[in-house]
Parts: C-alpha cells; sequence; structure tokens
C-alpha cells in the first residue's frame, strides 16, 4: 500500500495505513551509544561485563564499532582495558565467522545495523558470545564441532576429479531449485545456538554421540538430493540414526526461526526423518 505524502510523492504504507519507520532515517548522526560486552580472557575463566562508548558514523554497523573499541579501549568510566577480540572475515553475511549474540538474538554482526538496533542517542546494545561452542577469547568461539558435524555426515559429493570424468547426470528443474536454497547455508551456527537440544560439548571425544544439529541434518539432505552426492546417502542415514542423530531432535523448531538465510531446516528434518524410515526398513529386509 502507498499513501500521497505532502510533497506528491507516494510512500510505503502498512495495511493499517501506518507508515513504516525507517530507523536510518530517524537516527540522528554523530550521536553516542553504548556496546555492553560480556568478556572472557580464555577459555575456563571467568566472564565479566564491560560498557564502551561509541561515536556513532553514518552506516555503521557493530564490526565497525568494535573496530572503534580496538583503536581505543577506553569503558564508560574512563578505564583502559584490553582490545575486545572478535572472529570475522567476509562482513557481507556469507562466511558465517562474525555470527554473535546481539541484543538477545543470534545473528550475524556484519549485517546488523547500528542505526537498526540503537537509533536513539545513549542506545545500549548488548553483545555476547554464542553459548554453545567454546570460548576462546570474549566474542570469538570456537566452531570446531559444527565442521566435525559435517563430516559425520559426509557433506560433500564424491568424486576424483584428478581427471575429466565426463558431463554429470542431468537434474531436475524442481530438486535443483530446492538444492539452491539449502546450498545457502554458511554454517554460522545460528541454528544450533537457538535450539535446545544442542548443548555446549567441549569434549572432542563425545562429539560423535552428540547431537549433530539441524545444520549437519539439513546438508545431508542437500547431498542426497544430488544425483552424485546420492552415492553416500546410506552411509549419511546410518550415522543420522545413530545416537546423537535425527531422534534427538525434539522439534522445537527455533531453528528455522533464526536462520539468516531462511533455510527450510524443518523441512529438512523432516524430510530426513522419512528417508531414515525408509532406509531402515530396507536395511531390515536386507538383513
Amino acid at each position: 500500500m502507498t499513501t500521497q505524502a505532502p510533497n506528491g510523492t507516494s510512500r510505503p504504507t502498512t495495511a493499517r495505513g501506518v507508515t513504516p519507520r525507517d530507523p536510518a532515517a530517524a537516527a540522528p548522526a554523530g550521536r553516542t551509544i553504548l556496546l555492553r560486552i560480556k568478556r572472557c580472557d580464555g577459555p575456563g575463566k571467568a566472564s565479566r561485563w564491560e560498557t564502551f562508548p561509541v561515536r556513532v558514523e553514518p552506516g555503521a554497523n557493530v564490526i565497525s564499532c568494535l573496530q572503534l573499541i580496538a583503536a581505543n579501549p577506553v569503558t564508560v568510566d574512563g578505564r583502559r582495558t584490553t582490545p575486545v577480540a572478535w572472529d570475522s572475515n567476509c562482513l557481507e553475511e556469507v562466511c558465517g565467522a562474525c555470527t554473535m549474540v546481539i541484543n538477545g538474538r543470534v545473528r550475524q554482526s556484519c549485517s546488523c545495523l547500528i542505526d537498526a538496533v540503537a537509533p536513539a542517542e545513549g542506545d545500549t546494545v548488548t553483545l555476547e558470545p554464542m553459548s554453545k561452542f567454546p570460548v576462546v577469547r570474549d566474542l570469538w568461539v570456537d566452531r570446531s564441532r559444527l565442521f566435525q558435524a559435517m563430516t559425520r555426515v559426509k557433506a560433500w559429493v564424491p568424486i576424483d576429479g584428478t581427471y575429466f570424468q565426463g558431463p554429470g547426470p542431468r537434474e531436475k528443474p524442481a530438486t535443483q531449485e530446492t538444492r539452491y536454497k539449502l546450498s545457502e547455508c554458511m554454517s554460522c551456527g545460528c541454528c544450533l545456538e537457538a535450539c535446545p537440544q544442542y548443548n555446549l560439548e567441549p569434549d572432542p571425544d563425545r562429539w560423535d554421540t552428540a547431537f549433530v544439529g539441524a545444520h549437519a541434518i539439513s546438508l545431508a539432505r542437500l547431498f542426497n538430493l544430488h544425483e552424485t552426492g546420492k552415492a553416500l546417502a546410506p552411509d549419511r542415514l546410518d550415522t543420522l540414526m545413530a545416537p546423537g542423530g535425527h531422534s534427538d531432535c525434539g522439534n522445537a523448531q527455533n531453528c528455522v526461526k533464526v536462520c539468516p538465510k531462511h533455510i527450510p531446516l524443518t523441512e529438512s528434518i523432516g524430510a530426513i526423518g522419512r528417508a531414515i524410515t525408509v532406509h531402515s526398513i530396507a536395511s531390515f529386509f536386507r538383513s
């Protein structure tokens, strides 16, 4: 819907005729906000909170504010401290490395614009590391378990790329469309942070039997749908039938709500559940 603005131009409105607020337009330039950060000096050490004042530049995101703090790590009460540590890489919501909990919600800090989350003078933005992975330092966590889960479900296509093997098998457009959406997963860990069944497990020896999570289940579906990748489908389903597999999912559906790429994770969990049923019955009659 649109309404007529005083200058004769049209502007978008909601169904109730209310003009949606544009945070970027409403946020005053040059304002100072507060970044309240949960800090930790290393694995196993106690956490503490520190608050930093930050003068916001136009278009600033959380990463740019952390860079300002790194250049001058002085808290709001004037105490000089150590620079805040965090992880990041692409800065365009593709790699997932900068994922953290911002104002209580897990998301990427590169795409979190300050004008949207702290539009007024003196607003506070709270930053915490993800709680389902061991903290390396401050906002930086070790996501090795997430990548180990990709190994558990063989999240790859088994081909020998050392010589030309000819054109690959053809794929139906509908399958392509499904797989394309699933392939947008960047292994950020948002779905795991929101999952009540996925808990912190710092011992790598227990990762093979700990819950694998929606991320790996969806990747198993992605590669099971691939005409060449489905050669490993029985192995993937065997893994997801074992302890820590598909049956550990409690169907809370938090994962699909926080996925930044809007991947249909609950559809993947359902599809893998049906595939496991067929696979287990077939395995029974083959044995």
